[in-house]
């Protein structure tokens, strides 16, 4: 896979943005992969008939704390992601029982001095849980670094950047992996590159990046150890993770881990980490191919084109934002509209697009979010890189059943994506809105449920390297993007609506 110049970075920086035995169906007539669904799917149409993951009680507990701090605090500078971070020093139950007996005014709240003394007393600091780790394979000028930057002044500006690995390289402490009960962080045999500010763990999607970052500075030990923490997350859970916190298994976020594995194999050549990699990234590929992130759409001829959405297994809101996510919902009245309500904030979540109006009915309200009623184009652009990924994987290590099978798979995925998401007359490939998300039936294909919108996210399939072969349409689609008035002097938007949300 080329170089991705139009997929955008995802972080989020402020607080408030922030089964059943089946086959996998590779084509309508042939089911090679048998695997077990990791999410029970209805084969109803009911209202919100997704599976929820439940948390940890830490999680729930950290809720409570999170919820006071905010009526003793306010809401000035308030951070609520700070809270759930925290650890603790005793037990859970001595923590509670404490926490139960603070003196509560009317609305909840305790004296500023009784909540900073109890938070003393029970929790270490946010992020204390993990510990400076200075990265073995890191020198301050590696052999070979950005060789075609001749200017002196550009060279210093990118070896500056190039030490600030030095910054954000940690490790889990043991504490977690012999205490995890105490802590929301989740232990990884492996260094981590973090984020930083508030962000104290390790992010799935922004991974990517990370390890392009790693290998443009020869730090190839490194990005394997990145992957080797994703992989050990699908070995427990069954698909990455959001990010590296007990509060994020409910979802997963864009999967690019196939491309990390694809990019260090191709700068190294390291034929165990591909083999390794091969058994996760199909288990991942099940997850995203099964349960309520599968959907199928029936075109005029009747051919089923089977493609992925974001889903997130909750229903509540998210804890890292649990009194955002309450006061955005305050207005929804019933209790079952507020749980799809919060289910479509974490799959929004989950797309790494949070937020955007690009999920949302009504650009201005953000209670008209509808994340799961959406195909959308980048998340099957990605998952069709997977496929190629995985054939390549699985070419070079010797497996020729498991790499035919998903190239066949990637055809597949392809036509479905030509049929259900290309415009012709726009020459993008256009997110398709659902005429009821919560079905698991075939639904019919209509023109105008394409999302005539203009976002970044229309021209991710440029990325992927099977729709390179057609020169007409690659001409067709640069076209487009150069007048679509994305394309600005400092890089592309991410869309044409200026509405304050992120993306």
């Amino acid at each position: 896979m080329s170089t991705p110049n139009l997929l955008l970075h995802p972080h989020s920086l402020t607080p408030d943005q922030s089964h059943s035995e089946k086959p996998l169906a590779i084509s309508s007539n042939d089911n090679p992969f048998p695997i077990k669904d990791v999410v029970q799917a209805s084969s109803s149409c009911s209202f919100d008939s997704g599976h929820v993951v439940p948390t940890t009680p830490l999680v729930s507990f950290l809720e409570r704390v999170q919820e006071t701090a905010l009526q003793t605090f306010g809401k000035f500078n308030f951070d609520p992601k700070l809270y759930v971070d925290l650890s603790l020093k005793h037990n859970l139950p001595a923590a509670e029982d404490c926490f139960d007996r603070l003196t509560r005014g009317e609305n909840g709240s305790v004296s500023v001095e009784d909540l900073n003394e109890y938070l003393e007393m029970y929790f270490e600091g946010a992020g204390e849980d993990l510990v400076y780790s200075e990265p073995e394979d890191y020198v301050p000028e590696p052999e070979g670094f950005l060789p075609k930057v001749k200017n002196q002044e550009v060279r210093s500006w990118a070896l500056e950047v190039h030490s600030l690995w030095k910054n954000l390289s940690r490790k889990v402490s043991s504490e977690v992996r012999d205490r995890p009960e105490l802590h929301t962080l989740l232990p990884l045999p492996q260094p981590v590159m973090i984020p930083g500010s508030r962000f104290r763990e390790v992010y799935y999607w922004d991974s990517y990046w990370v390890i392009r970052g790693l290998l443009a500075s020869k730090m190839y030990d490194t990005a394997k150890a990145i992957v080797t923490n994703l992989i050990c997350l699908i070995e427990e859970y069954g698909y990455v993770l959001n990010g590296a916190r007990a509060y994020y298994t409910t979802r997963s976020q864009p999967p690019l881990l196939s491309a990390m594995v694809c990019e260090i194999y191709k700068r190294t050549q390291d034929h165990e980490l591909a083999r390794k990699s091969l058994p996760a990234l199909i288990k991942e590929y099940q997850f995203w191919n099964s349960g309520m992130h599968s959907v199928t759409i029936q075109d005029a001829e009747a051919s089923g084109h089977t493609l992925s959405r974001y889903y997130a297994l909750w229903n509540k809101p998210r804890p890292e934002s649990s009194t955002i996510d309450k006061e955005s919902a305050s207005k929804i009245s019933n209790a079952s509209d507020k749980q799809h309500f919060y289910r479509e904030v974490a799959s929004a979540a989950e797309s790494g697009w949070d937020f955007s109006t690009r999920w949302m009915r009504d650009h201005k309200d953000f209670a008209t979010l509808a994340t799961t009623s959406i195909l959308p184009v980048d998340l099957n652009a990605f998952i069709l890189g997977m496929e190629l990924n995985i054939a390549f994987l699985a070419k070079v290590t010797g497996d020729c059943i498991i790499s035919e099978r998903f190239s066949e798979a990637s055809l597949v995925r392809k036509k479905a994506m030509e049929s259900v998401f290309w415009n012709a007359e726009m020459g993008q490939w256009l997110d398709y809105w659902l005429s009821n998300s919560s079905c698991k039936e075939a639904q019919t294909w209509e023109a105008g449920n394409q999302n005539q919108k203009i976002f970044a996210s229309n021209f991710v399939p440029l990325w992927i390297e099977s729709f390179h072969s057609d020169g007409f349409l690659v001409d067709k689609v640069m076209r487009s993007l150069q007048s679509s008035g994305l394309v600005c002097a400092s890089g592309i938007a991410t869309s044409l609506t200026n509405s304050g949300e992120q993306w």
